[in-house]
């Protein structure tokens, strides 16, 4: 007859095989194989003085990084050697708001010698994600004075609003594939300011807007215009929101290194030749009336994301004859000053 106690027997010594089987033994894993992980419940806090990147990882994650000179600390390497938690994307970090864990992390791992093994070149690493899972994505359309002169449009009265989606988020240094010529063939560049929310923000002022900001980063605004303007309808999120089209990174600065977002040189070039060469200064409705305009409308997130708009020297406002829209090989490069470059290329 077969009893409860067999059957309970049976099952353990199953489980146990199983742990064996997995390399494991009876016990769980080595704590040092997995981050520190515990739900944070600490003052919600943005992040300060930090200029953080994203690790593409061997196993298919993305991780946190943070800048250290010409180094980055492995934030979910030094989580695993030093037993401390801490967000490991910075959807995570933003959402959550635990930059005091991180800072405590970044602080243990440069003293402690156990975490040698966690800061590592960042010419070794291939970039990552910035954002993964941003709950919105917002874009500003025709927001500097000379770009809306170039394409021949009046200055809007208000900000014009847009979107992309997740499956248009690339990492620094990515290869856009482009669609095949009867789906779309006139691409075009964007280099543009990204605003990243640190804070929940509703109906704030364009005087308070800056303390919900968490930091800045470079990005592209990567269109297809044929899709965006020549459809039987004017379709601006099909013409910017196909996969990959919004390469951002390699870094997010935090705001108070960036200082005054409105005096950023910004520059684009393809294949070397300098395509864009403008100032942030020439903003229609600038970071902060954007964040306040968006606020009256609908509450900001943290860990949402703002694309800004770009300056004059776009293909779409050359002449008709001058316009060689992009194609596959082309190499892109977008600066703003204090954020780094962003490179990638098409296929």
């Amino acid at each position: 007859m077969i009893t409860r106690r067999m059957l309970i027997e049976a099952a353990t010594a199953g489980a146990a095989g199983t742990a064996i089987g997995m390399g494991m033994g009876a016990a769980t894993a080595r704590a040092e194989d997995k981050p520190a992980s515990a739900k944070y419940s600490g003052p919600f806090e943005m992040p300060r003085n930090m200029t953080l990147l994203s690790i593409a990882n061997a196993d298919g994650t993305e991780t946190l990084g943070v800048k250290t000179g010409q180094s980055v600390i492995d934030v979910r390497r030094a989580s695993q050697l030093l037993n401390l938690p801490a967000a490991l994307t910075l959807d995570q970090l933003l959402q959550e708001g635990s930059a005091s864990q991180l800072v405590k992390l970044e602080q243990a791992a440069q003293a402690s010698p156990q975490a040698k093994a966690a800061i590592i070149p960042e010419a070794s690493i291939a970039y990552g994600r910035l954002f993964i899972n941003p709950g919105k994505i917002i874009c500003i359309g025709l927001n500097y004075k000379r770009h809306a002169a170039e394409v021949h449009m009046a200055e809007p009265r208000q900000p014009i609003l847009f979107n992309k989606y997740n499956n248009a988020l690339a990492p620094a240094n990515c290869t856009i594939t482009l669609p095949p010529k009867e789906v779309s063939y006139k691409f075009d560049y964007e280099t543009e300011l990204l605003i990243v929310m640190g804070k929940r923000a509703r109906n704030v002022s364009e005087a308070d807007a800056s303390n919900y900001i968490a930091g800045y980063c470079t990005s592209n605004d990567f269109s297809a215009r044929d899709l965006q303007l020549e459809t039987p309808s004017v379709q601006w999120m099909i013409g910017k929101t196909l996969d990959n089209f919004a390469p951002i990174g390699p870094y997010f600065v935090t705001s108070d290194l960036v200082g005054d977002p409105h005096k950023l040189k910004l520059q684009t070039f393809v294949n070397g030749e300098v395509r864009q060469d403008w100032s942030t200064d020439d903003f229609i409705f600038n970071c902060y009336q954007v964040v306040s305009f968006i606020s009256k409308l609908w509450a900001l997130e943290p860990g949402d994301i703002i694309l800004t708009g770009t300056p004059q020297g776009v293909i779409l406002g050359m002449p008709k004859d001058k316009q060689v829209w992009l194609k596959a090989g082309d190499q892109i490069e977008s600066r703003i000053e204090k954020l780094g470059s962003l490179k990638f290329k098409l296929a």
